[in-house]
């Protein structure tokens, strides 16, 4: 399959999607419109669930989708820390640990990856999924004043989750995408022997 052939994939459209909300989250943001922001947010997370339920329903995994989605990720966590100073400027400040925790958990994986491999890597591990949800809860309920915990909880599963990603990718010899666990990693370099 080419690159134009892949691209049009209903999961790749739906990943695509992602990456353009971002600029309508800043939108939302720069207007103080919270509620639209957190519903945009809360809409960008379930299109990070279809876009891996169409790929394994409908049998459309391919490479350009897991970097599409790890992408789209990407492009939304750095828009949530980016929007939050701009909405919720105190409560941002008042977590800031847990929100540089969540925040170089997920940079710094990509930076070692772009480094080893010159590309943003697409693992898509379990533990990366668990911190991703743990991170969409904790983020809505942090700033819906409805609780700090879930954040602070999220803050370390995503620690766990971007240590992971870390040693799988000095584990590997080139970039692979769908590597679910530093044990896929291991089974993986064993076999490319």
């Amino acid at each position: 399959m080419s690159f134009k052939q892949d691209i049009f994939k209903a999961p790749n459209l739906v990943s695509m999607i992602r990456i353009l909300i971002a600029p309508i989250l800043f939108v939302f943001a720069f207007q103080g419109m919270e509620n639209w922001f957190l519903g945009a947010l809360l809409f960008s997370g379930f299109t990070d669930v279809v876009d891996g339920f169409l790929a394994r329903k409908f049998s459309m995994i391919t490479p350009l989708g897991a970097h599409l989605d790890s992408w789209g990720d990407f492009t939304i966590y750095s828009t949530m820390a980016a929007c939050a100073w701009i909405l919720w400027p105190e409560i941002t400040q008042r977590e800031l640990l847990y929100y540089a925790l969540i925040l170089f958990s997920f940079l710094l994986p990509a930076l070692v990856g772009l480094v080893k491999f010159g590309k943003l890597t697409g693992y898509h591990t379990w533990a990366v999924k668990v911190a991703v949800f743990a991170t969409f809860v904790g983020y809505v309920t942090l700033y819906a004043d409805l609780a700090s915990w879930p954040f602070i909880l999220a803050s370390i599963l995503c620690v766990v989750a971007g240590t992971e990603e870390i040693l799988i990718t000095f584990i590997l010899r080139e970039e692979r995408t769908d590597v679910r666990s530093i044990r896929a990693a291991w089974q993986i370099k064993k076999s490319d022997k």
